[in-house]
């Protein structure tokens, strides 16, 4: 699931995004206006913004252009307009917006612009979000009481400024917590379900009953953080 914030003056379109984008798993938030919009924005940077260029206020190429100024840019942001030219667009898109749709939005193209800016965005900070691995774990020496002290085979252990957590089969996975609470989310979920596909072979049926999720949310999910089960199966892991 991403955060997707919807920005555009018309209540139909804001209406209509929000409906299709929450059928598909996300979580939006609406603006009306430029105001709104910054306002959203200084609570947090979303996974990705859908912004119409001609709004009442303050036009959509100005506000990104403020974002890019201030350094707040640091999600794709989609560009909508019905009326724009091709050197509007294009402006948009040397500033930093990362697609164009022209209104009205036909839904396959919508789903396409919105897939390719989360792939984007995890792709951006997938390097950052985990360490390099499998490292191997090491064996702690026998101990006094040890059958009482025996670490369980998915636990995390702290330590500074990050936690080591042991995956199913014995790779340890860090965590940064210094990481953005979104990057380390994202990082936290891909370890996660790595885990549990190695335990259970790369099956996505008894993964999804573990999980608690229905195959087709799993599969969105998996596609979205990028893991692949089929090759963690090959694996053997």
């Amino acid at each position: 699931m991403a955060n997707i914030l919807v920005v555009d003056d018309e209540m139909g379109i804001r209406e209509l995004l929000s409906e299709i984008l929450s059928d598909e798993g996300h979580a939006i938030q609406l603006a009306e206006n430029a105001q709104q919009a910054r306002e959203a924005r200084a609570g947090g940077a979303p996974d990705l913004v859908l912004l119409d260029i001609w709004m009442p206020d303050t036009d959509g190429v100005t506000l990104l252009k403020e974002w890019q100024r201030d350094g707040l840019l640091t999600m794709p942001v989609i560009m909508m307009s019905g009326h724009a030219t091709i050197d509007t667009a294009v402006e948009a898109t040397r500033i930093g917006a990362l697609n164009f749709l022209e209104k009205p939005i036909a839904l396959q193209k919508l789903l396409k612009a919105v897939q390719q800016g989360l792939t984007r965005a995890q792709e951006t900070v997938r390097a950052p979000a985990l360490a390099p691995r499998p490292v191997a774990a090491a064996q702690p020496e026998e101990a006094p009481n040890a059958g009482f002290n025996q670490p369980n085979p998915a636990a995390a252990i702290a330590v500074r400024g990050g936690a080591t957590i042991a995956g199913a089969d014995n790779h340890m996975f860090n965590l940064s917590f210094d990481l953005p609470l979104r990057e380390a989310r994202d990082a936290f979920e891909r370890m996660y379900f790595e885990h549990h596909l190695g335990r259970e072979g790369g099956s996505m049926t008894r993964v999804a009953e573990k999980t608690g999720l229905e195959r087709t949310h799993l599969y969105r999910k998996l596609k979205q953080l990028g893991v692949e089960p089929g090759k963690l199966a090959k694996k053997g892991v």
